[in-house]
C-alpha cells in the first residue's frame, strides 16, 4: 500500500493550512510523518492515563496531540481534541468518556491513511535539525543573546527554526527573531528559555 495525499485530504485534512504551519512541502511530509510515528507511543500513554483517571497527565498528551493534528491541517482532529484538553483540565471526567470516543475514532482513521509512512526511513526536510543540535543552538544562541551579538544571534535563530516546533513554539520563536531585530535581547532570551524544554 502506497501513501496517498488525496486520501488524506478526502479525510478532510487541510493541505494548505498543513504547509503554512509546517512551512512547505519537505517539512510538511516531514511533520505528517512525524505525527504517524509518535502515534503509537500517544495511544499508550491515553490509554493508560484514562484508565487510571489522571486527568493531568492525560490533558498533557491531548495538548500535544491537538496542536501537532493542527500542524497537519487536520483541523477536525485538533478540535476534538481541544474539547477533550478542556474537560481533562477541569477535571470532568463525564465530559472526558463523551468526547474520547469520536476522538480516538478519527485519530485512527487518519494514521491508517499515513501508515505507509511508517514504512519508509525517516524523512528530514532540507534544514531540519533534531533535538540534540536543537539543544546546542538554543545554547550558542543564549550566549549570544547575552553579548549583544546581533549577526550571530539572527543566524542561530534561524538555525534553530529548522527543529520541528509546535505551533505556540513556532509563534515563540518568531517572536524572538522580531525581539533580536527590536535589539530587545532580554526578551528574546525569556522566549528562548520558554521554548527550550519543548525540544525533545
Amino acid at each position: 500500500m502506497s501513501f496517498s495525499m488525496e486520501q488524506v485530504i478526502a479525510l478532510g485534512v487541510d493541505l494548505r493550512a498543513g504547509l503554512e504551519y509546517t512551512g512547505g512541502n519537505d517539512k510538511y511530509a516531514s511533520a505528517l510523518q512525524r505525527f504517524y510515528k509518535s502515534s503509537a507511543n500517544n495511544k499508550i500513554k491515553l490509554k493508560e492515563y484514562f484508565e487510571k483517571n489522571d486527568l493531568e497527565n492525560f490533558s498533557i498528551v491531548v495538548h500535544a496531540l491537538k496542536s501537532n493534528a493542527k500542524m497537519i491541517g487536520a483541523l477536525s482532529l485538533s478540535s476534538k481534541f481541544e474539547a477533550l484538553e478542556i474537560a481533562s483540565k477541569n477535571k470532568d471526567i463525564e465530559a472526558v468518556k463523551r468526547t474520547i470516543k469520536p476522538a480516538l475514532e478519527e485519530y485512527a482513521i487518519l494514521l491508517e491513511a499515513l501508515k505507509p509512512l511508517g514504512d519508509v526511513p525517516s524523512y528530514k526536510a532540507e534544514g531540519e535539525i533534531g533535538g540534540a543540535e536543537a539543544r546546542e543552538v538554543a545554547d550558542k544562541l543564549l550566549l549570544a543573546l547575552d553579548d549583544f551579538d546581533d549577526e550571530q544571534s539572527t543566524e542561530l535563530v534561524r538555525k534553530l527554526s529548522g527543529y520541528p516546533f509546535r505551533i505556540t513554539q513556532k509563534e515563540k520563536l518568531k517572536e524572538a527573531m522580531d525581539k533580536i531585530s527590536d535589539f530587545c535581547y532580554e526578551e528574546a532570551s525569556d522566549l528562548i528559555r520558554e521554548i527550550i524544554p519543548a525540544i525533545e
